[in-house]
């Protein structure tokens, strides 16, 4: 929290933080009038509601999926499977999308080539970006995500089940009816949590995708900071401008908080 008023400051390296002058929300109004304000809180935002829109459910879907598997030697294969790529880096992921998505020699767009269709410049043309990064995340993050839905499916009483087999409940029926109530509490804690993070869209992946063609579409929040704060030696506004970013979320996550709380018996607080 210290280091915060920076934001506040004309900061300089030579005079430190409490010999830089003090200028108020004069970074502030230079962000909200700059011309690019609005391109890269709305491509954050896009971003940001895309991934929640299009990811939430997956992990859901895929924690149901694998708790119906009953061979336990498969559903642990499956689930090592699943879980794998979360545990490769940011530049693996990324350098598996050119590999696969290049537009010369990426093997989908030979595929598209081969059905007569012409080929996709999926890493630099801007309408493509957003659901490539999207896409890419769920495919990283949905098996790693669904741990948490996992344990709580775990956490069901088995007797519910057997007592709704023997009223004649099919297998559907019973996901519906059993298993989606008890998700119920963890789903809404988890919502809550990612409408926290709805601008806290991430740095290394876009910027390692980001190129001067897809710029209008991927130029976010955090790789401004970094072209402002770190190439260009500008501290305190890149400060000003995180500091607005956590601001909202927060506000997020405090509005989507008594949301859930008026609809539901379930909230952080």
């Amino acid at each position: 929290m210290y280091g915060l008023q920076i934001a506040f400051k004309q900061y300089f390296v030579t005079k430190g933080i409490w010999g830089s002058p003090w200028i108020g929300f004069d970074h502030f109004k230079r962000f909200f009038e700059s011309f690019y304000f609005w391109r890269i809180v709305t491509n954050t935002l896009s971003i940001g509601v895309y991934q929640i829109a299009a990811g939430f459910p997956v992990p859901i879907l895929l924690a149901l999926m694998v708790n119906e598997i009953r061979r336990k030697k498969y559903q642990k294969w499956i689930q090592t499977i699943l879980y794998a790529p979360h545990f490769l880096s940011t530049v693996i992921v990324v350098g598996l999308m050119m590999i696969f998505l290049s537009q010369e020699n990426g093997l989908v767009n030979h595929v598209l080539i081969w059905l007569g269709v012409k080929p996709i410049a999926f890493l630099t043309n801007p309408g493509w970006f957003k659901s490539m990064y999207v896409t890419s995340g769920i495919w990283q993050q949905m098996g790693w995500n669904s741990i948490i839905y996992l344990a709580a499916l775990a956490s069901i009483d088995p007797h519910l089940h057997e007592s709704a087999q023997m009223d004649g409940a099919g297998r559907l029926r019973r996901i519906w009816h059993i298993n989606l109530p008890g998700l119920r509490p963890t789903i809404i804690i988890l919502l809550i949590l990612n409408m926290g993070t709805v601008l806290g869209v991430g740095f290394e992946k876009i910027y390692l995708l980001q190129n001067a063609l897809n710029m209008q579409a991927s130029d976010v929040i955090s790789t401004h900071v970094y072209r402002s704060g770190i190439l260009g030696a500008e501290y305190g506004f890149s400060a000003a401008v995180g500091l607005f970013n956590s601001l909202i979320n927060f506000v997020m996550l405090v509005v989507v908080n008594a949301i859930a709380r008026k609809v539901s018996e379930t909230s952080l607080w």
